[in-house]
């Protein structure tokens, strides 16, 4: 007894690990899930549709029995007449007896008629609920995976925003502007040393000493040429 309470606790927890499992699979794989179902309902649609053609044809056989029996009545019915009418006693106490027999076994007919007809018409209505619901899970199956496909690609988007960083950009922006601030730099330094350089203060000493010397030979120009226009004057 107690080896197989054991035995039937493991195959419960066993069957609840492949129930976890499956669960799974159907949440990662949720088109395995609708389209499991919908195959579970057709089957169930095939199965309840073989039983209702066999209600059908019961209803159908019943139906048949029931009109044979009905003509075979009018046929009685006829001869008990004709019976009646000759005086053939006899005769007509067996027709009797067979129109009884035909009248009950015509009221029963009936009722079995009746409930095969309701038997019938409940399996067709039992035949279209499922199939509308067949259909109603088909369109469900493909709302519902759209918007999981939407909802997915959604969040690959918004995963791919929020794993996008500028920095690395700014950070080599930030490089290549303090690499030309540094050029520009290196460039002022250089003409403010170049100015202050002695030599460069020495050729502006020696042009400007160059150009002192050359206003004084044009100032003695001057005064010679003067000097040598105003003499003939003096002669005359």
């Amino acid at each position: 007894m107690a080896n197989n309470a054991i035995f039937a606790r493991l195959a419960n927890l066993w069957a609840g690990f492949i129930s976890l499992w499956v669960s799974d699979v159907e949440k990662e794989h949720p088109e395995i899930a609708y389209q499991n179902a919908i195959a579970s309902m057709i089957e169930k649609y095939t199965q309840l549709k073989a039983a209702t053609g066999s209600i059908i044809a019961r209803r159908q056989e019943i139906t048949a029995r029931l009109e044979g029996q009905e003509r075979e009545l009018a046929a009685v019915s006829a001869d008990l007449e004709t019976a009646l009418a000759t005086n053939q006693d006899d005769l007509a106490v067996v027709l009797i007896q067979k129109k009884n027999a035909l009248d009950a076994a015509i009221t029963e007919l009936r009722a079995e008629a009746s409930q095969a007809t309701a038997d019938a018409d409940n399996a067709k209505d039992s035949l279209m609920q499922v199939k509308t619901e067949i259909d109603k899970l088909k369109a469900e199956k493909d709302r519902m995976l759209a918007q999981m496909h939407s909802a997915q690609a959604r969040l690959k988007i918004q995963g791919q925003l929020d794993g996008l960083s500028v920095d690395a950009e700014v950070q080599a922006l930030g490089a290549v502007r303090d690499h030309i601030k540094s050029q520009v730099a290196q460039a002022s330094l250089g003409a403010e040393l170049h100015s202050s350089d002695l030599d460069v203060r020495l050729n502006k000493l020696r042009q400007s000493s160059g150009s002192v010397t050359a206003k004084a030979q044009l100032d003695a120009l001057k005064q010679a040429r003067a000097a040598a226009q105003a003499a003939p004057a003096k002669t005359l």
